[in-house]
Order: C-alpha cells, then structure tokens, then sequence
C-alpha cells in the first residue's frame, strides 16, 4: 500500500472559494438546449417549457453560474433571431454544429431558465462575425432599463425588468481556424478593446472576459495571450482558458493525471498576464475565466464536416465511466487549488452534450458518472481553499512527466467550524494510507468519508440503471492523537469532512 502525509492548518490559505468556480455552460449544440433544459410537451415540462425534472437536477449539482448561448455557435450569433413571439421567429442555419436553429429558445427564455435554475448568467457576444455595434445592441437590449428602441423591444417582449447580466465573453475562441471569423491575437486583440471599451461606457458594472487560447496545444498558446492583453489589458477583468481530456491511446496514467496538466496551463495564463500587466504597470491583476473544461472523448468525434443539417441531433453524448468521473473531480479540486488566480469557471456542458445530466426526448433524465464529484464539491467546498502540501510516491507519465499518485486539496469554513478534504488517488491498482496532521484544529471529528470509486472501472450510468455508480460511505477512517488517518481505494475520489466547535481552531 502507498503511504502519503499531509498537514492541514488554516493559516495556510490559498484564497477564497469563489462561487462563480461552479459554474457550467449550455451552447445551442445538440440537444444541450432542445430536449435538454428545454423541452415543450415533455410531461416533466413546465408553463415555459423548461423541464423540471433537469431543473432540480441543475439545483442539486450546485451549478451557481452559466455560460451561454456558446462556444463555437456564439460566432455565428443573430440574437435578435432569438426574441419575440416564437411563431416569428425565424428558423437558421448554425455554422458552427451545422445544425438547424429553430429560435425557440433565445436569450428572454435563458434569463427566465436562469432564474428558476438559481444561477447567474454568463453572456458572449459574437466578435466572429459581428462586432461591436451588435455587441452594444444585444448588451442595450438586456440591460437597459427602459425609454430606448431596445430597451423598449425587450419590454415589448414580455421582459419588463432589464436583466442585468454583469458577466460577459468577448467572443469564443477566436484563435481556432474553424472558428466563425477567425482572427489573429492582433485583429481579436483590437476588436475585444473597442467592444470592452463601448460596453462600459454603456454599463460600468460589466465583468468582461477577453479570450485566451483554445487550448494549451495551439501552437500560438502564450504569445496570444500576451498579445491579446497588451490591447485589452485595462479595460477587460479575466483571460479565459479552455481544456478538454481524455485517455490518448489508452494512457489512462496520464488521463488520470490530468489535474497537473490543467494546473501547468493555469500557471502558464498567469505567468502571461502577469507579464503583460508589469509592462504596462498596470497594479491590476487580470485573473483566469476557466470558461470551458471537462472530459470529453474528441478522438470519437469526427468533426464538424462530418455533420448533416439536422434539428437537435444527437451530438456528442459521452457516456462516462467511473475514471472519468474521478479525472473530472480531480480538475475541479485543481480549479479550488488555483483559486487565488482562477475566479470563474465552467463545466461544458450541462445536459447531454459531455455532460452531467442525461435526458430522453419524453423520457427520464439522470446522473451521469461526473455529476457526483462535482455536486459534492460545490455543496461542501467554501470558506477558504487551503494549501496541501502532500509528501508521498510520484510516477512518470507520459503526457505531464512525473506527477504525484495523490492529489489534494482542501477547504476551511471557520463560520461554520468545517473542513473538507478532497483526495485522489491516481494508482490505478494499489490503494493509498493518506495520514493527515490536524494539530491546528484540535476537537476535530470525522463527520465522514465518502469516495467515488468501484470494482469495474468502466462502469457507467444509464437510464435503465441510473445509480449504478454513485459516492458511496467508505469504512476504516480514524482520527486519533490529531491525526486522520483513511484509506483511498485506487482509482478514486474521495471527500473527507471535518467538524469542530468554532473557537477551538489555533
């Protein structure tokens, strides 16, 4: 058995647990939107035609902030297609998913979805192939009180109150050439400038999210970003990054490790934006928008040409599988790990496409494999992240090089006297001795142990077993002379949970 030790003390902190860091994200792409969040006639469904059984769901798994209306499909955008009575609106064709876009669902019924669901809104507007008059257009539109053509139109559509989205994307991947109007670092980096300008001199209140590469394989990854905020710099708030993983050729070592890839690419934003603003002495500081992350099978896709014009198709549904739900808790616990420089962050997606929530057109919805881990975290990481520093055996990957087995992180709620652990252990075969020294919170008590693990690694969920892999209680932990000591099967993802009486914390 491996053996690994840690020592948790709350002066150790790396900062604040940011609520906006469970965020997910619903794109007009598949059946994300129709026959996902939206499905009129379903027997589930209710006077807006959002359906409940999904909305419950989204409220369990705790998401606080999403993202919308894309990703790819924001670049090919015509809001305006997308409000007012629905038998007006016109059907389109989406570039992006090479789909048909019947409008039913546009921006008045996500902000009315959002309300219900609980969560606060995430806006892009389209840079690709529009600019930013359309972008103060859609932003008039939304947030505007009243005695304007927009402001007006939007009253006139049965939304009287302005919205007030405050969180806003300047475009979507504007780096990637199968972009809509793809542009270079120099031509996005111009355009985001002028848009973020006009925006808040329209609305000062805004957050507004300049975009970072694509991924950290896009050959211009770093010099875009250094590009990209020597425009942008002081008028924008975050620099997006986005990642997807998955196990390349089988190397499941590696996919297990993909926190630390995620955590050298965070590092690596930071380091551009940082440099950028010491150039221009600027004493802000530009954090990072985790605006799309997931696990997600790309190698089985075959690519947007592969598609036909079709309405709502069945479009990357993964089905995942026990090591893709402790990959995707393990990726969260890196955001948290990260919370000083990451401030927003969102699951793509929330139903159906790679996504935690499964529907059926008139049928069930359920939990996917990932939906644990993440609703765990958001119900029980808050207060402060803590800094863990575990000593313990390291294994060579091919993908991260040497990485540690464990991977670790934690939070301190010193209101609520409660402390959470996150674990991982990335051996796939051996369990792990994780020995934890909480001398800094003496009187402290195991409340419990859950982990996320099984037998068969390759077990999923599906509407006909719906809870076949769920977290389970875990036996043998001990917390005695202040230290906790717990098993961590292999392959797993564990949630450890402490309580103490408030005041006794050194």
């Amino acid at each position: 058995m491996h053996r690994s030790r840690l020592t948790l003390d709350p002066d150790f902190r790396v900062g604040a647990v940011d609520r906006r860091l469970f965020g997910s994200f619903v794109e007009h792409m598949g059946r994300s939107v129709y026959t996902g969040v939206f499905e009129e006639g379903h027997p589930a469904a209710d006077e807006d035609g959002f359906r409940t059984d999904v909305l419950e769901l989204t409220r369990e798994l705790g998401v606080t902030t999403v993202r919308y209306p894309g990703g790819n499909f924001v670049s090919n955008y015509r809001w305006e297609d997308g409000v007012g009575p629905r038998e007006q609106r016109p059907a389109t064709l989406d570039l992006a998913w090479r789909s048909l876009e019947p409008n039913r669902f546009g921006l008045n019924e996500f902000m009315a979805w959002a309300r219900k669901a609980g969560v606060e809104p995430m806006m892009a507007v389209n840079l690709g192939t529009r600019g930013t008059a359309e972008a103060l257009d859609l932003l008039e539109y939304a947030n505007h009180p009243s005695g304007t053509r927009l402001s007006e139109l939007r009253r006139a559509h049965g939304a009287a109150d302005p919205h007030d989205i405050l969180l806003w994307c300047l475009g979507n991947e504007m780096d990637g050439p199968w972009q809509m109007g793809h542009k270079t670092a120099e031509e996005y980096g111009r355009v985001a400038a002028e848009t973020a300008r006009a925006m808040k001199r329209l609305d000062p209140r805004l957050s507004l999210v300049a975009c970072g590469s694509s991924s950290d394989g896009m050959p211009t990854f770093g010099a875009w970003e250094a590009t990209v905020l020597e425009h942008t710099y002081e008028h924008v708030d975050l620099i997006s990054a986005h990642a997807y993983y998955e196990p390349l050729n089988g190397d499941v070592d590696s996919f297990l490790a993909s926190g630390s890839g995620m955590e050298t690419m965070i590092r690596s934003v930071v380091a551009a934006a940082d440099h950028v603003g010491s150039k221009l002495r600027d004493k802000r500081r530009i954090n990072v928008s985790f605006d799309e992350w997931n696990v997600w099978y790309q190698s089985r896709f075959g690519g947007e040409d592969s598609l036909d014009w079709q309405e709502r198709p069945r479009l990357i549904e993964d089905v995942y599988d026990v090591t893709d739900a402790v990959v995707v808790g393990s990726l969260l616990m890196t955001l948290l790990r990260n919370a000083d420089r990451v401030s927003v962050a969102c699951q793509a997606q929330l139903a159906n496409v790679i996504a935690p929530i499964m529907t059926e057109p008139g049928g069930p919805a359920w939990r996917q494999t990932i939906f644990h881990p993440f609703a765990l975290t958001a119900r029980h990481a808050r207060g402060e992240v803590l800094r863990t520093e575990p000593s313990g055996p390291r294994t060579e990957t091919e993908r991260y090089g040497e990485v540690p087995l464990l991977w670790t992180t934690a939070t301190h709620d010193a209101e609520r006297g409660e402390v959470s652990l996150f674990a991982v252990n990335r051996d796939r075969d051996e369990p792990m001795l994780l020995e934890t020294a909480l001398r800094a919170f003496p009187g402290a008590r195991l409340v419990e142990h859950l982990e996320l693990a099984d037998a068969d690694p390759s077990a999923v969920n599906t509407a006909a077993e719906p809870e076949r892999v769920r977290p389970r209680a875990a036996r043998g932990a001990r917390l005695a002379d202040g230290v906790l000591s717990a098993e961590l099967a292999p392959r797993s993802w564990n949630l450890l949970r402490l309580a103490y009486d408030t005041g006794t914390a050194a």
